[in-house]
């Protein structure tokens, strides 16, 4: 029996590919349901990662059916509105909402082997081997091989390392805008059919679209590490600081942060070292943000979970009984994958907030651009 701790992409991509294996696997999720929450907005799946992980898993076609159309198109502009890049998708890399994608991952998986409502609290390992996980309704879970699928502030993680993530130095405001053909259409066009990003002076203002006429913006700014718990903590304060650092930039823009049907939740982005590695350790191991949590800035951390399962669910596959080859196996492929995207990640964010933005990740699209076509 696997246990996987987590129902993410990563986790739900590794007990699919193992079910259909006929593989015993179980999955224990903190949500109370698949609907518990909002899972987050749009997603580019990536030939190489994504895309291969659904090929995997035997979804492709599936996935196929819920791509938002022309929702990998592409804006670049400044603080003023001006646009230096506008570019119309090619559906290279694909852009499906996160919940929709995760939905149909947990429909291609029998009624029982997610068991939702547990929180786990603390991971421990036992006397004569294996894993006790104890969650936060007061069961307590034996397991033979535990996967970390749990993300950022994952419970698995200390069995392998003392590494935590550390803040980034950038926080972002997220927002939401419902009806935008009709409430928001001046947004709505500059936004255009994908994603935009806004950029100057060290900040951002990033938005896409997804389905059902909505669109996911974001403030983005530097900010000490202790900006998210005060801002938080009082009702409105977290706006009046948005306005407050956005105040010269162009009201179009400003508007998809003060629109925002619901009150803006605050979200500082972590990240752990580039180049993150662990000594393995029998019938353990990480997949996702839990083994290589980096920043958004170059659309790597859900495809690379996602490979992840499907990397570790084929190594376990091949290896048959002996679990620890497997996961030796998949750990000495992932570390150096992971490295790499983790340095793209870094620099991203860098490239996107600097002295001259936008003008360095406009000369980056047009670079990707001239490499696809040569």
């Amino acid at each position: 029996m696997i246990t996987i701790l987590g129902a993410g992409l990563g986790g739900l991509v590794l007990a699919r590919i193992l079910h259909i294996n006929g593989i015993d696997v179980r999955i224990f999720e903190s949500d109370a349901s698949a609907s518990a929450r909002h899972q987050g907005g749009m997603l580019d799946m990536h030939l190489e990662s994504g895309q291969a992980a659904l090929q995997a898993a035997g979804l492709y076609d599936e996935f196929r059916g819920i791509v938002l159309k022309g929702g990998d198109a592409l804006r670049v502009l400044d603080k003023t509105g001006t646009v230096y890049l506008s570019e119309a998708g090619t559906d290279l890399r694909p852009e499906v909402e996160r919940g929709q994608l995760r939905a149909m991952l947990i429909a291609s998986l029998p009624e029982g082997i997610i068991q939702w409502g547990h929180r786990a609290t603390e991971v421990a390992a036992a006397a004569d081997g294996g894993y006790i996980i104890t969650f936060a309704n007061g069961r307590l879970v034996k397991a033979d091989v535990l996967i970390g699928a749990d993300g950022a502030w994952s419970k698995v993680r200390p069995l392998l390392t003392d590494v935590e993530p550390v803040y980034t130095g950038l926080s972002f405001a997220e927002a939401r805008l419902t009806e935008v053909s009709s409430q928001f259409p001046e947004q709505a066009e500059m936004v255009g059919m994908g994603t935009m990003f806004a950029l100057s002076d060290h900040k951002g203002i990033l938005a896409h679209c997804e389905p059902g006429d909505v669109l996911c913006s974001y403030a983005a700014f530097r900010a000490p590490a202790e900006w998210s718990a005060d801002v938080s903590s009082k009702a409105g304060v977290l706006l009046e600081d948005v306005l407050a650092r956005f105040g010269d930039w162009d009201r179009s823009l400003v508007d998809l942060i003060t629109g925002s049907e619901a009150s803006l939740v605050a979200r500082p982005l972590f990240s752990l070292p580039v180049g993150h590695r662990w000594s393995h350790r029998a019938g353990t191991t990480l997949i996702g943000d839990a083994a290589h949590l980096m920043s958004p800035f170059a659309g790597e951390g859900a495809n690379l979970a996602m490979r992840d399962g499907a990397d570790l669910a084929q190594a376990i596959i091949a290896h048959g009984d002996d679990i620890d080859a497997a996961l030796a196996c998949y750990e000495a492929a992932m570390f150096p994958r992971s490295e790499s995207a983790a340095q793209e990640s870094a620099a991203g964010l860098d490239l996107c907030f600097n002295d001259q933005a936008p003008r360095p990740l406009v000369d980056f699209f047009l670079g990707m651009r001239s490499d696809v076509e040569a």
